[in-house]
């Protein structure tokens, strides 16, 4: 086969250790850059209003953008490209299963979500059901879906960083992730949600960008052949089953379920991510949440498009084995193929756009479970909204504290783990704890309060205990804890088994309740979700 391209293969460590001083130097522009910009966001942080949903202040276009920035997280970076340069065609369904999940998004969720809710997912479920449960539940799942997601950003940001400034100990590893940690609770504290979405927006930018000149420049050493590209990428590995579907989840019947399972939780978990409903609110319009989702679309549609190149050039420029090797493992393949491409140059700007991308997504997470704890539980449980919107701001921000804590050291734990597998377990969780009880809310009448209840709860457990009983936690030299072997499940995702499980549970939750719930308040609940009226008041108050 003709090579349109004479890149030295074995781009290491040692190699991109020369670079550490520029890599630093374009970190710290960055965040400068954007603390900057938080600064002048959070002038205007005077409500709660203004804190959880930046004063409804974003348009549509600039929304959708903002979503690509949460959505487009280390693992659609770092894992996905890794993961396609590993597994070659499995790796890529990553990739189509999270853009075809914003089809479930758009069609179910956003304008109804929209037109209902205030601040959080709580408000959405509670607006018929009954309050206390309701939101104790729903807060519950979204500290849980928010904890599974920072756990990957944490795991992102430490092999990411670790792989610039040549750091291959647990110890290092586990300083940089103390530092995102400690950026990531100023950020939030500092900016709140309108802070957070600018921060999102210019790092939406910049990872698209970024990805698209590497994506050319791929091609381009490749004569703009794709073809060309797959079979550098498969002499490279030395396997020609990269191109084949099979290789990671092909082996045996057990690895073809364990890929439904990723698929389904993939699909139904991005309709029931807190940090993604959240981001409808911050718009002053149901027609605007409609426009940001499209937007969303177009924009990560791209860049997963993007993906499929930049793995197969990893692939192809780096070879696989030389990727496993590198400090970060498999999340490393991106900033490799960087340093490959255009020297420490480009791999300081893209890592700096990784790790901007870690910055803008924990952000968001976080901002999303401090404002569930604060408005659902402490607001509205605690003090039954006898608070004002001052002293609710002020939990919220000692809240982001004790996540920003939590996660750092979750992500301490989860070290070594591939970024997008853990945010698959994110989705399996946020499909099975709240999706059954958002699409029943919306559309099944007679839904009850312990339906919603039951099918929160049992989902929720369902998947960490499945998933605290599979080889993700134990049984393999890749698991979290290797030592040990009490991996009983031998799915690694829960979602086959836990998603159908939770919206049976809300059925059966609501044909035993005896109590029935307001009808009216069941009317005016769909008229508002379908017609948006009576929605602005509601918002502003």
């Amino acid at each position: 086969m003709s090579h349109a391209v004479n890149i030295p293969l074995a781009v290491t460590a040692d190699d991109i250790k020369d670079s550490t001083w520029i890599n630093i130097l374009i970190f710290a522009l960055f965040v400068g850059v954007t603390l900057v910009v938080v600064l002048r966001a959070s002038r205007n942080n005077k409500t709660a209003a203004d804190y959880y949903a930046a004063g409804r202040s974003f348009s549509g276009g600039q929304n959708g953008t903002a979503i690509a920035g949460d959505y487009l997280s280390a693992a659609s970076f770092l894992g996905i490209c890794g993961a396609i340069a590993i597994n070659g065609y499995d790796g890529f369904l990553y990739s189509i299963g999270f853009l075809v999940a914003w089809l479930v998004a758009l069609l179910l969720v956003a304008e109804l979500l929209r037109n209902t809710g205030k601040f959080t997912m709580a408000d959405v479920l509670s607006f018929r059901l009954r309050q206390r449960p309701v939101r104790i539940a729903a807060a519950i799942t979204t500290l849980a879906v928010c904890f599974f997601y920072l756990l990957a950003q944490m795991a992102g940001a430490g092999a990411l960083v670790s792989l610039l400034i040549g750091i291959d100990s647990r110890l290092g590893q586990s300083v940089v992730i103390t530092v995102v940690g400690a950026l990531m609770i100023l950020y939030v504290l500092v900016g709140g949600m309108k802070g957070t979405t600018w921060v999102q927006i210019i790092k939406a930018c910049l990872l698209i960008a970024g990805a698209f000149i590497m994506t050319v420049w791929v091609l381009a050493l490749h004569g703009f052949n794709l073809s060309e590209l797959l079979g550098t990428a498969v002499e490279t590995a030395g396997n020609p089953n990269l191109l084949n579907p099979g290789l990671q989840y092909g082996v045996s019947e057990a690895s073809k379920l364990d890929f439904i399972s990723l698929a389904l939780a993939l699909v139904l978990g991005t309709a029931a991510l807190p940090h993604v409903l959240m981001r409808f609110y911050t718009v002053p319009t149901a027609r605007e949440a409609r426009k940001s989702v499209v937007w969303a679309i177009w924009l990560i549609g791209a860049f997963y498009l993007f993906t499929l190149v930049l793995g197969y050039g990893a692939a192809a420029l780096i070879g696989p084995e030389a990727i496993k090797s590198a400090p970060g493992g498999v999340n490393s393949a991106a900033p490799l193929l960087a340093f490959a491409l255009g020297g420490p140059v480009l791999l300081g700007l893209i890592s700096a756009v990784a790790f901007a991308t870690i910055l803008a997504v924990v952000a968001g997470l976080t901002i999303t479970a401090a404002a569930s704890f604060a408005h659902d539980i402490y607001a509205n449980v605690v003090r039954k909204g006898q608070v004002d919107s001052a002293g609710e701001v002020k939990v919220a921000r000692r809240t982001v504290v004790v996540i920003g804590v939590v996660s750092i050291l979750g992500g301490i734990g989860a070290q070594g783990q591939n970024v997008a597998f853990l945010v698959a377990l994110a989705f399996a969780v946020a499909a099975s704890a709240n999706l059954p009880t958002i699409i029943y809310s919306l559309f099944w009448k007679r839904f009850t309060t312990q339906g919603a209840v039951w099918s929160m709860y049992g989902g929720l457990a369902a998947a960490i205990v499945l998933i605290a009983f599979s080889p993700v936690v134990s049984g393999k030299e890749t698991s979290m804890i290797p030592s040990a072997d009490f991996a009983i499940f031998g799915l690694n995702n829960p979602g086959i088994v836990s998603i159908p499980l939770a919206f049976f549970l809300g059925w059966l939750g609501t044909v035993l309740d005896k109590k029935r719930e307001d009808a009216s308040k069941q009317a005016e609940m769909e008229v508002r979700s379908l017609t948006g009226v009576g929605a602005e008041k509601a918002v502003d108050h």
